[in-house]
C-alpha cells in the first residue's frame, strides 16, 4: 500500500476515534448476545454505522456471518449507540475486531479496515472453516 492510501487510512480511522465519555448509568442492550459466545469462536467488530472504514467493512462482516452462521459466532456492535461497550471491550478507535476462541479467551486483535482474506485466515487460525 503506498503511503498516500495509508495517510488517507490513518486520516479517516483518526476521523473515526471514539473518546466519547460512557455514562455510568447505560446498560447493556438486550438486543446483544452474550459474546464471546459460549462453546464457539467468535468475531466482535466493534465500530459505527457512520465511520467510514466501518461502511467499508459491513458488506464484508454481512458476508461472513452468512459464511460462518453455526460454525463461529460473527457479530457488529456500533459503539455510537451501544457506547458502553467501547469500554466494556477496550475500544480505543474504531473499526476494531477481537477474536476470541471457543473458551472465551482474546486470541487477536486488530485496529482498522479489516479485509475478507484477513478475517478468514484469521478464523482459520483458530480452527474454523467456512
Amino acid at each position: 500500500m503506498t503511503r498516500a492510501k495509508w495517510l488517507i487510512l490513518l486520516g479517516l480511522l483518526l476521523i473515526c476515534y471514539t473518546a466519547a465519555p460512557v455514562s455510568a448509568t447505560e446498560s447493556n442492550p438486550a438486543n446483544l448476545p452474550q459474546l464471546p459466545a459460549p462453546g464457539m469462536v467468535t468475531m466482535i467488530d466493534l465500530g459505527a454505522k457512520k465511520c467510514i472504514p466501518c461502511k467499508m467493512m459491513a458488506p464484508i462482516m454481512e458476508k461472513m456471518e452468512k459464511k460462518y452462521h453455526g460454525k463461529a459466532a460473527i457479530v457488529f456492535i456500533d459503539v455510537w449507540e451501544n457506547r458502553e461497550q467501547a469500554s466494556r471491550f477496550g475500544i480505543q478507535a474504531i473499526p476494531t475486531q477481537i477474536f476470541y476462541d471457543a473458551t472465551g479467551k482474546e486470541v487477536s486483535r486488530h485496529v482498522g479496515f479489516m479485509s475478507e482474506d484477513d478475517i478468514v485466515k484469521t478464523l482459520s487460525q483458530l480452527g474454523v472453516k467456512p
